[in-house]
């Protein structure tokens, strides 16, 4: 399955992309005045082979979920068993995601990709609401520091998930997929994930994730610098970074993003452990950059890092750091807002407008 969709990415469209500038050109409004959104919505064109490409709606949130063995070094205060807790809680509706994806009008899947704590609720496939998909690869990660984070087919294994799911929401209707995630510690993963790929220090790469304070931050960017140091990750073999040093939701995370630029759908990118993945997906098949938008730029050090290398330019700047997918979601109607001009704005000659 991931050979094939690898195969499947291709380059945007330049026909497309061409019609889109040609547009933006004469519409009632001086060139150039909608900043960013002017060449978002012409790479969109490309990625969809037509101009307008189709409005980014409705939106789907898939929020993958996992555990990691490297917890059991210190980088984070927050007990393991608050993954399971968060899992609850989305598919209750009570958490931050839930209320932004209601603003939204979009759709919530939560995945359980590798949680290492029983789940206090079974998955469901409720349409109406957040639902739980039940797709774990192993039960946490291993401690990264010792060994190998994951083996190769588990690291596949994870891939695979995100593409399926990818899938299954384009199928269903999705117009657009938003990334999100949950996991005690997966900013430390992250944070390996974009040093291996981007050649940035592991102290650059490394943030302060929930917050931690002064003492624990070293430890944490210490146990990035050893692992680096222990794997050696070959950043142009993907899947072997995402086994040494990554985590079961950012490898799912990359199969999501390979699985929507397969299908000719963008991606809205959230935060660190979001670009991360999407390091990954890059380095599987840098094309899949075009299906790519970042919507946000996260407080962690290492996103601005992936960002950098990626090529891409976050639409909203708060300084939030709470994962989920929330920056994604805030992000959203700026990603519709850009499509919508193609389709419903005038042109100068139609509104009967003088251009100077």
């Amino acid at each position: 399955m991931l050979e094939s969709t690898v195969a499947a990415i291709r380059p945007l469209d330049e026909a497309a992309m061409a019609a889109a500038r040609e547009l933006q050109g004469r519409l009632t409004k001086p060139a150039g005045s909608l900043g960013a959104l002017e060449p978002l919505s012409v790479r969109l064109a490309g990625l969809a082979g037509t101009c307008p490409p189709p409005l980014p709606e409705p939106a789907a949130v898939a929020i993958f979920a996992g555990d990691h063995g490297v917890h059991a070094q210190g980088v984070t205060p927050w007990p393991q068993e608050v993954t399971a807790q968060m899992i609850a809680n989305f598919v209750a509706g009570g958490a931050v995601v839930n209320a932004f994806a209601r603003q939204a009008g979009a759709s919530v899947t939560v995945v359980d990709v590798g949680v290492a704590t029983p789940l206090p609720v079974e998955p469901t496939a409720d349409p109406a609401g957040p639902h739980l998909v039940a797709a774990n690869v192993r039960p946490g990660t291993r401690d990264l520091t010792v060994t190998a984070a994951l083996t190769r087919d588990e690291a596949r294994a994870a891939v695979e998930t995100g593409i399926r799911i990818a899938g299954d929401l384009v199928d269903a209707g999705a117009g657009i997929l938003l990334t999100g995630d949950m996991g005690i510690g997966n900013t430390t993963p992250a944070a390996a994930l974009i040093a291996a790929f981007t050649g940035v220090d592991p102290a650059a790469a490394t943030g302060r994730g929930t917050g931690v304070d002064d003492e624990t931050y070293a430890r944490k960017v210490g146990v990035v610098r050893a692992a680096l140091d222990r794997h050696a990750p070959d950043p142009a073999d993907p899947l072997g970074v995402l086994a040494a040093v990554g985590g079961l939701e950012h490898a799912a995370l990359a199969g999501l993003i390979l699985g929507a630029a397969a299908r000719r759908v963008p991606v809205l990118l959230d935060g660190v452990i979001a670009v991360s993945a999407a390091l990954a997906a890059a380095a599987f098949a840098p094309d899949a950059v075009g299906a790519m938008v970042a919507g946000h730029r996260s407080a962690e050090p290492g996103a601005t890092a992936a960002l950098r290398h990626l090529g891409l330019d976050p639409l909203i700047d708060l300084g939030l750091r709470l994962g989920e997918g929330t920056g994604a979601l805030l992000a959203l109607p700026v990603v519709t807002g850009a499509v919508r001009v193609l389709h419903e704005v005038a042109t100068f000659d139609s509104a009967g407008v003088a251009e100077k």
